[in-house]
């Protein structure tokens, strides 16, 4: 049974979305991501895509050089970073990051949020990504 990982700080969607894709706790993510110099208090972390790819990088996983447009739930890889809630602050973009993964054929989000009832979502039309990172031999 998967169990997602859930966000202890409001900010803190993208230390989760690389925990949930390394099978580390949020805990074990934020110690690892503090001494990258990496803190879920510094917004750029829903607004930069380099702070998601740091951590994974010093895990080993590697994830594509750049953002692909969302075009479909179909055209998803087996594992992807997705950028959802996508809003503009004083002309900057931010997002909310979650995780899509597919499993034989089952496709699902781990969602960290922790208001969420469950944190593995299919509610696929409610998303609506803006776009992927594609995260392979992770």
């Amino acid at each position: 049974m998967l169990e997602p990982v859930v966000q202890e700080e409001t900010t803190g969607c993208g230390i989760a979305s690389v925990a949930n894709i390394l099978g580390k706790t949020y805990s074990e993510m934020k110690a690892v991501a503090n001494a990258m110099g990496i803190h879920a208090s510094d917004k750029s972390l829903w607004s930069d895509t380099e702070y998601v790819r740091r951590m994974l990088s010093s895990a080993g996983v590697k994830a594509s050089a750049d953002e692909t447009p969302f075009e479909s739930w179909e055209a998803l890889p087996n594992l992807a970073l997705l950028s959802i809630k996508h809003h503009q602050e004083e002309g900057k973009d931010f997002w909310h990051w979650v995780v899509f993964k597919r499993v034989g054929s089952q496709p699902f989000v781990l969602d960290s949020a922790s208001y969420l009832p469950s944190n593995i979502r299919q509610d696929f039309d409610a998303m609506q990504p803006k776009w992927f990172i594609e995260v392979e031999n992770a």
